[in-house]
């Protein structure tokens, strides 16, 4: 399980990394916008330039995943964006919802073996 969670962590990392910087360089061509709400969704964070606030932070968590340093932060980091991916597939692009759930798949056997580090967010009550 550990080379698994290995290779799942670097993968992520791996992928969070590049189509981050693509966002920066653009050595990957976006072709055309998708139609409707995604298509507006997505010229919408490119032209306020959100897109470039979402790339750095999947850049930082990625490479926090790529070298072993602090990787429940950078997993952290990387939920909400994967969340967020997640949803725009399920609400406005249904057909690339299997990009989603390998991320996704991938995130979770990634946390698995630091899951240790996010209990205290799993307690009911806490002493003060």
């Amino acid at each position: 399980m550990k080379i698994v969670a290995m290779i799942a962590r670097l993968l992520l990392g791996l992928m969070f990394f590049v189509f981050g910087l693509n966002h920066f360089l653009n050595f990957i061509p976006m072709g055309q916008l998708p139609a409707g709400a995604a298509g507006q969704f997505t010229l919408l964070m490119i032209s306020t330039h959100y897109i470039h606030v979402v790339a750095a932070i999947e850049v930082l968590g990625a490479i926090l995943l790529l070298v072993n340093r602090y990787v429940p932060l950078g997993l952290t980091l990387l939920a909400p964006i994967i969340v967020n991916i997640l949803l725009v597939q399920v609400l406005m692009m249904p057909n690339g919802l299997a990009i989603g759930g390998v991320v996704t798949v991938l995130w979770l056997v990634a946390f698995l073996p630091v899951r240790s580090a996010f209990a205290g967010l799993f307690q009911q009550r806490v002493q003060a």
